[in-house]
């Protein structure tokens, strides 16, 4: 069956919902899981009049960032720890994030990529898009969706 399962996780509660039953799932059949977490990119800052100025510095923002990410993947990475589940957790700067859980996945070795779901249909769906919904039409290994 599946190896090796790439799991994305932003922090929310549908993805920590997510990489709960992505580590039952991988512990029932003997998978080792990749975490993975897409960091944002610094906002580019347009300059004119009525412009906001932020005060955060690219490199402080990447701190924030690092940070961010190392406390979400760190959560998972203790629940695979206490469910005996073997993983590893990578993190990459990117604003297309569809694009990014895609790389990661064949950056790892990943057979399967297992991700949340917030379950938009019809109008909402199309103007919100869906991460989910990219990774499914663009991937050529198998996704999971949980919802």
């Amino acid at each position: 069956m599946f190896k090796h399962i790439l799991v994305p996780t932003d922090g929310s509660q549908l993805s920590t919902e997510s990489v709960k039953h992505a580590v039952s799932f991988a512990a029932e059949s003997g998978a080792q899981i990749t975490f993975f977490y897409a960091k944002p990119e610094y906002p580019i800052a347009f300059f004119g009049e009525g412009a906001l100025i932020d005060p955060t510095t690219p490199e402080k923002f990447a701190e924030m960032a690092d940070k961010q990410a190392k406390n979400i993947l760190g959560a998972c990475e203790k629940l695979a720890q206490e469910n005996k589940v073997k993983c590893s957790s990578l993190a990459v700067t990117s604003d297309i994030p569809f694009e990014a859980v895609i790389a990661g996945a064949d950056t790892a070795g990943c057979d399967l990529i297992f991700m949340a779901s917030h379950g938009r249909r019809g109008f909402s769906g199309l103007l919100l898009g869906s991460e989910t919904q990219k990774v499914l039409t663009h991937s050529k290994i198998p996704v999971l969706v949980y919802r």
